[in-house]
């Protein structure tokens, strides 16, 4: 009885907080998912530890379904109308922008003394960005327009080139440390990467011919929370990425569901609630202690992923020929990095024990500026791609 009181008032109370932050982000520079952080640090163990037990034994299904979500919107962006217009722009600038950003975190690492192999694994990392931060900072901006479509469809592509890269570069290290067994990782990848696509096509197609035939309202929330939350659960059970699947998911009913758009609207007027949760208790998550020991090989990191971003999409937009606002501003609103990074540096820190402190106190202090300042440079990038 106690825990449930105490689940349901923090819940009531984080659902209203959001209501607030989204208030005070409209009127400053600071987004909602930075203000909501923010909030999760002040009422997190780290500073008045307010967040109950109970609550907090429950966020990786609470960040699971909001990711599914988000993953699903990000899907039904990449249509066959948009790709005919952007599918040049996208791949050249995520491709490029990904693989730009791990060879310049790579280099400079080994630049400064670091060992190859953690600066290969590092600049892996550093590769991936937070989709869901991302994605809420386009919705609560409402800069709709070619360049906040752009950067949605490359997000949506950033975990598949992420953990491809990641794959790689953990093969490679195993390689340079005489250990050939895990060159296996990359046959893990493209079962987890393949697995998930087929998955979502799978559900895709009877999902984009099957839904919308009943009547509007509830029962399209009913289905597209039902499609969403099963796609999650087949491909937790695969062991196969979740994300990508809802992604491929979101993908497939977008493009041949031509009797309606409903899911992506249903999905969008439930997911704020999720995400209110999820970023307050990502940011009650933090390790704010790990900035104080992020030392030279941190400031480092941090330096070159954020060069790495900007060069990265600036080649890539001028192999594509792209307009002069996305050279400049795309690699800003690419900045914010979040759970693919520390999922990464989890499993590197598992395969490489040896590696594991400095590995997990670079990625985490990290992850604490990324998560907080990058969703900053993205709110800048869409107002100056808006011409505000």
């Amino acid at each position: 009885m106690y825990s449930t009181s105490e689940y349901l008032l923090t819940l009531g109370g984080i659902l209203l907080v959001g209501l607030a932050t989204d208030a005070i982000g409209r009127r400053t520079f600071l987004p909602r998912v930075t203000l909501l952080l923010l909030f999760g640090v002040l009422i997190g163990g780290q500073v008045f530890d307010l967040i109950p037990q109970v609550f907090t034994d429950r966020f990786d299904i609470i960040a699971n379904m909001a990711l599914l979500m988000v993953g699903f919107l990000l899907g039904g962006k990449l249509t066959a109308d948009f790709l005919k217009q952007s599918a040049s722009k996208t791949l050249w600038i995520s491709i490029s922008t990904a693989v730009v950003t791990a060879l310049v975190v790579t280099v400079i690492l080994m630049a400064v003394g670091i060992s190859a192999s953690m600066a290969i694994i590092l600049g892996c990392i550093a590769s991936a960005t937070a989709p869901a931060a991302t994605m809420d900072i386009v919705l609560e901006s409402d800069c709709k327009g070619p360049f906040s479509d752009l950067l949605l469809s490359i997000v949506a592509l950033d975990d598949v080139w992420g953990l491809i890269l990641f794959s790689i570069g953990i093969a490679l290290v195993s390689i340079l440390a005489g250990n050939t067994e895990h060159t296996a990782q990359i046959y893990i990848a493209i079962r987890d990467i393949g697995g998930a696509l087929i998955l979502g096509v799978l559900l895709g197609f009877p999902a984009a011919y099957l839904t919308g035939r009943i009547r509007k309202g509830q029962p399209m929330l009913m289905e597209a929370l039902g499609l969403v939350f099963l796609c999650g659960g087949i491909a937790i059970w695969l062991d196969v990425s979740f994300l990508i699947a809802s992604i491929a998911m979101g993908a497939i009913v977008a493009n041949f569901a031509r009797h309606h758009e409903y899911p992506f609207h249903e999905i969008e007027n439930i997911e704020w609630p999720f995400m209110t949760i999820f970023f307050v208790l990502a940011g009650a998550s933090l390790e704010l202690d790990m900035i104080k020991e992020i030392g030279l090989i941190g400031g480092v990191y941090i330096i070159s992923r954020i060069t790495g971003k900007l060069l990265g999409a600036r080649i890539g937009a001028g192999f594509c020929k792209a307009d002069t606002v996305t050279r400049c501003w795309m690699g800003f609103a690419l900045l914010p990095q979040a759970g693919v990074a520390m999922g990464m540096a989890l499993v590197a820190a598992n395969r490489f024990p040896e590696y594991q402190q400095i590995l997990l106190t670079v990625v985490i202090s990290s992850t604490v500026f990324f998560e907080i300042i990058g969703p900053v440079f993205t709110r800048v990038a869409l107002r100056r791609a808006r011409g505000g």
